[in-house]
């Protein structure tokens, strides 16, 4: 039986068996519908529009409500049988905590029994879905941004298969917040509608855009066609030149209130911290990655302020082999982890049962990096 490779995101949860050049086989949303004791959706007034989120800003949160998560995906939606668990890989969050990683490795070895475990940064496996070792990870999550150079938004610098800690950035900025902007701008042009945050997400996932450049965005502000939406009760919204806030914010993060610069120059930054001879290799290999970085135009507008920006080597983005599944984008720390599950556990290089009883949690940190 193949392992099974997992990634949690804030909002979408990645699973499948290894198989690298396959989309992983359940993707679905990580938020929960708080249930009856009986296990039915609850109708009761007491629990309406009540929902748990296991993963936080790219964290696990809640460890009760994420071991029900995983009993769902893996016995349910993966087919493994109680008695007969297999092996399982996880992605990592740039910088998480080590008690983390600990707790982690305990829920699977005590709970679900697992044969066998390891787990790898994100940020490094979004490159491995390329076929790079080296290179900047720029991942734009629905709760993070994270920039790695090799390297949520992270940027983090990654040289042959490490994170550079050291040079590695991550911003509380993620699709999230671009949500909350597009819900306040919408607000203010659509004052009879009552937006639930929900179907502000659907309206960012369907119509958010990047501009151009800065011109053409302030082009855009000034004047911009509007759209009807037919919300799913009925309601009619309009939208226009709020659509593009959303992308331009990456750009241009004075629009949610922070004083902090763009995506491209964060990225040369970070990058500027490390060894000069490696600035080549990890600008010329950068991949974006996570949902938010899949949006129209986004692509193209950090290329464009890429070729603007300051660094004397400018950062060139790394297209995926055609082999490899559509929207890679998505989810290309799962294929990465398909990727290293290949090696990791027909090699022995994971953590075993045996390991696991002889040493207890902390031995994730000596062997899975």
């Amino acid at each position: 039986m193949e392992a099974v490779v997992v990634d949690a995101g804030s909002k979408l949860l990645k699973a499948g068996f290894a198989v690298p050049d396959q989309a992983p086989s359940m993707i679905i949303p990580t938020q929960m519908k708080r249930t009856l004791e009986d296990g039915s959706l609850s109708d009761s007034s007491l629990f309406e529009d009540i929902t748990v989120d296991p993963v936080v800003r790219g964290f696990i949160r809640d460890w009760d409500a994420m071991e029900d998560l995983l009993n769902h995906v893996l016995y349910t939606g993966l087919g493994w049988e109680m008695g007969n668990e297999g092996q399982i890989l996880f992605t990592d969050p740039l910088a998480t905590p080590k008690a983390f990683r600990e707790q982690l490795v305990q829920l699977m070895f005590e709970t679900f029994n697992i044969s066998g475990f390891y787990a790898s940064e994100q940020a490094v496996l979004s490159l491995y879905a390329v076929g790079r070792i080296s290179g900047c990870t720029v991942d734009i999550g629905h709760g993070k941004i994270a920039v790695i150079d090799f390297i949520d938004c992270y940027i983090a610098p990654v040289i042959e298969g490490a994170v550079q800690h050291i040079a590695s950035r991550r911003f509380e900025i993620g699709g999230v917040d671009l949500t909350k902007l597009l819900a306040q701008e919408l607000g203010k042009s659509n004052p009879t509608v009552n937006l639930n945050i929900s179907d502000v997400e659907r309206l960012k996932d369907q119509y958010s855009c990047c501009a151009e450049d800065e011109l053409a965005y302030e082009k855009i502000q000034r004047s911009c066609q509007r759209e009807q939406h037919t919300l799913p009760d009925g309601q009619v919204i309009t939208i226009g030149r709020e659509r593009y806030m959303v992308g331009e914010a990456l750009f241009q993060p004075s629009i949610l209130g922070l004083e902090a610069h763009g995506i491209v120059e964060q990225l040369v930054r970070s990058i500027s911290t490390v060894s000069s001879e490696n600035h080549r290799q990890l600008l010329e290999n950068t991949v974006l990655c996570g949902g938010t970085a899949s949006m129209a135009g986004f692509e193209d507008r950090f290329q464009k302020e890429a070729s603007l920006c300051s660094s004397v080597i400018r950062p060139s983005l790394v297209k995926p082999p055609e082999y490899m599944p559509e929207n890679l984008t998505m989810y290309s720390a799962w294929v990465g982890g398909a990727i290293l599950a290949k090696v990791v556990f027909p090699q022995n290089q994971h953590i075993t049962k045996g390991d696991y009883d002889e040493t207890g949690p902390s031995i994730v940190h000596r062997k899975c990096f």
